[in-house]
């Protein structure tokens, strides 16, 4: 009787360690400017407390990409917010988004798409 309870506990500690294991890798993303115009971007990594930066205020050029890595979740995911803006002064835009449960190598776009606002 007592083999039963031991056998669930040694269950549940196993995936609980399979958890841990899978949240402790960081999950390969891809941040592509998905317009013309060439941006300043700062993405965060949400699955972290705080939030912590992982760009921080990086130009990207028009259709280009950066690599990234972000935490993973306990189900092994990937949770990111951004915001953007244009580099050009004159013609100030923003835009800003949030992306959850990200697999490997997911590519999120971003832009600038509306007025920033004073």
């Amino acid at each position: 009787m007592t083999a039963h309870p031991l056998r669930r506990l040694g269950v549940l500690a196993l995936a609980l360690i399979g958890a841990i294991a899978l949240a402790g890798e960081g999950v390969n993303l891809r941040i592509t400017n998905d317009g013309i115009v060439d941006i300043f971007v700062t993405v965060y990594d949400m699955n972290t407390r705080p939030r912590s930066v992982m760009v921080d205020h990086q130009r990207i050029n028009g259709f280009a990409t950066i690599p990234v890595s972000a935490s993973a979740d306990a189900t092994g995911r990937a949770n990111i917010s951004w915001t953007a803006i244009g580099v050009d002064s004159r013609d100030r835009s923003c835009g800003h988004g949030t992306q959850t449960g990200l697999d490997e190598d997911a590519s999120i776009n971003v832009h600038v798409d509306s007025d920033c606002g004073t």
